[in-house]
């Protein structure tokens, strides 16, 4: 990828990496952003950071944070046994956004899906985010699946 810098999170990251994610109508009323920071999130953070089949992915423009996401790659029986690609949590920082830095970090996971074998690649955008989703078909994202959640 030229331009932005795709790189591994660090824990130094992690605490505007929480901003991004609350710093949306949606993301406002459910994260917990400043410090000092929730333990669930650095739970979290160690988790994924020791976990080799998630990776999470920040956007390091001119050495600011620029965006995030979350990879998580998923052996599957079906579809003869092909990995996938889960692309979770995408913000792109308020100052970055309208300067398709969100279609290059989508188009670098799914570069980086296919650097790992995987076969598909799968996310799932809020309803109540439009732009999201217009922004993923724009990608050749197909809405081809009615997803559900339980929250617990």
């Amino acid at each position: 990828m030229t331009g932005p810098l795709c790189r591994e999170a660090s824990r130094s990251d992690l605490g505007p990496i929480v901003e991004m994610l609350a710093d949306d109508a949606l993301g406002a009323t459910r994260e917990r952003p400043g410090e000092p920071l929730a333990p669930a999130y650095v739970d979290a953070f160690s988790a994924i950071q020791d976990d080799p089949n998630n990776e999470l992915v920040v956007v390091d423009v001119e050495g600011k944070l620029a965006g995030v996401m979350q990879l998580t790659f998923i052996p599957y029986l079906s579809h003869t046994g092909t990995w996938r690609c889960l692309i979770e949590g995408v913000r792109i920082a308020r100052a970055h956004r309208g300067q398709g830095l969100g279609g290059d970090m989508i188009r670098w996971a799914i570069e980086r899906a296919r650097q790992r074998g995987c076969g598909l690649v799968q996310l799932t955008s809020d309803k109540q985010r439009p732009d999201a989703l217009r922004f993923y078909g724009e990608l050749g994202f197909v809405a081809s699946h009615e997803g559900f959640k339980l929250k617990l």
